[in-house]
C-alpha cells in the first residue's frame, strides 16, 4: 500500500434530531482534528454524541436530523458546502471511509463478500470489473486474509475475518482518512488484539488519519496518539494520550478512568453518580455539573470553554480557570 496524505478537521460541528420531546442536541459544537499516520480516539458513555459525529462527517444522518451544520475541512479544502452529489462523488469513499457500529452484521447474506468488498470501487471508480476485482483481492490480502475469501459468502467467515473483510471495503478506494466505529466490540479479547494490529500496520504503510470510537478506553490507548472525551454531545477534555490518561483535567474524564478495572489497584473501581441528562432538555452551564463531585458556583449557570491546560491539552471546565484541578493536579 502507498502513502497517501490526509488532515481531517472539524469546526464546530452541530446535530440536532427531531424527537417527540423537543430538539435532541446529540453533537453540540464539537472541534477537533486528526492528521496523516496518527489516530484520535473518540471515548464517553453510550449516548455521548460519538456515533452521531462520526455519522455527520460522512453526512449519512438518518431523516430525523432538524439541524446540522459546522465545517469539515480535509487537507486544509473545506468539504461541508458541498452538494449532496459532489459530495458524494468527491468526498465519501474516495476522502473519508467509515466502518460502522455493528457492521459485523452489515454483510448482505446471499451475496458474497468480494462482490460487497468491491462495490465501492465499481460504483464510483474509473477501473473495468477484472481490474476492480484485483484490487479487492489484493487489498483482501493486504488485511491478512487469504484471496478466496473473495468468493465466500459472509457466514462462511468468522467475527475477525468479517471485521478485516470491512476494513479493506472502506480502503478499496484508497481514502486517506478511515472512521472506525466500535470496529472490535463484538470480537473476542485475542481477535481484538489482532484487528488492533491491523490498524497499527495500515497506519505505519499508508499514513492513514484515524478517528477511532470506542467505549474501550484500554483500546484506544494501545492505538491512539490523541484522546478526546465526549460528554453530552460535548467534547469535555482533549488531548495528548498519555496526558489524558495520567492527568485527566476534567472531572468526567478522572471519573471515567477510575472507573476501569485494575489488576494491581490498592482501591476498587469508583462508579460515576447519576445518570447522563437528556440532551432533549440538557442542564444549564456545565453539563456535568449535576454528577461532578467538585461543581462549585459557575458550573450551574455558565458554560465553560476549552480552557488550555497542555500543548494540544484543554478541558471544559471551570477549575481549569483559577483554580487547582480536581486531584491537586497544578
Amino acid at each position: 500500500m502507498s502513502a497517501v496524505a490526509g488532515r481531517l478537521k472539524v469546526e464546530e460541528m452541530v446535530v440536532q434530531y427531531r424527537s417527540e420531546r423537543g430538539l435532541v442536541r446529540a453533537v453540540d459544537g464539537v472541534s477537533l482534528e486528526v492528521v496523516a499516520g496518527q489516530a484520535l480516539g473518540l471515548v464517553g458513555e453510550s449516548g455521548s454524541g460519538k456515533s452521531s459525529l462520526a455519522l455527520a462527517l460522512m453526512r449519512l444522518l438518518p431523516a430525523n436530523v432538524a439541524r446540522f451544520h459546522g465545517r469539515l475541512y480535509l487537507d486544509g479544502q473545506e468539504v461541508m458546502a458541498l452538494d449532496e452529489a459532489d459530495f458524494r462523488r468527491r468526498v465519501r469513499w474516495r476522502q473519508v471511509a467509515m466502518v460502522f457500529q455493528g457492521a459485523l452484521e452489515a454483510f448482505n447474506p446471499v451475496i458474497k463478500v468480494g462482490r460487497q468488498v468491491v462495490e465501492p470501487l465499481l460504483q464510483n471508480g474509473p477501473l473495468a470489473p477484472k481490474e476492480a476485482e484485483a484490487r479487492a483481492r489484493q487489498r483482501l490480502v493486504e488485511l491478512g486474509l487469504s484471496p478466496d475469501v473473495y468468493d465466500r459468502y459472509p457466514h462462511e467467515l468468522s467475527g475477525g475475518m468479517k471485521q478485516r473483510a470491512l476494513i479493506a471495503m472502506a480502503l478499496i478506494m484508497d481514502p486517506p482518512v478511515l472512521i472506525l466505529d466500535e470496529p472490535t466490540s463484538a470480537l473476542d479479547v485475542s481477535v481484538q488484539a489482532q484487528i488492533m494490529n491491523v490498524l497499527k500496520g495500515l497506519m505505519a504503510a499508508r499514513g492513514l488519519a484515524v478517528l477511532f470510537i470506542t467505549h474501550d478506553i484500554a483500546l484506544a490507548s494501545d492505538l491512539c496518539d490523541t484522546l478526546g472525551v465526549m460528554y453530552a454531545g460535548e467534547l469535555s477534555e482533549r488531548g495528548p494520550a498519555d496526558e489524558v490518561l495520567s492527568s485527566p483535567q476534567h472531572p468526567y474524564a478522572e471519573l471515567l478512568l477510575a472507573s476501569i478495572p485494575r489488576l494491581r489497584a490498592g482501591t476498587p473501581p469508583r462508579f460515576i453518580p447519576g445518570a447522563p441528562p437528556d440532551l432533549a432538555h440538557p442542564p444549564s452551564g456545565c453539563r456535568f455539573h449535576p454528577r461532578c463531585p467538585y461543581a462549585f458556583d459557575p458550573c450551574p449557570t455558565r458554560v465553560p470553554p476549552p480552557f488550555i491546560v497542555g500543548k494540544g491539552h484543554y478541558a471544559r471546565c471551570w477549575l481549569r480557570e483559577n483554580y487547582p484541578s480536581p486531584s491537586g493536579r497544578g
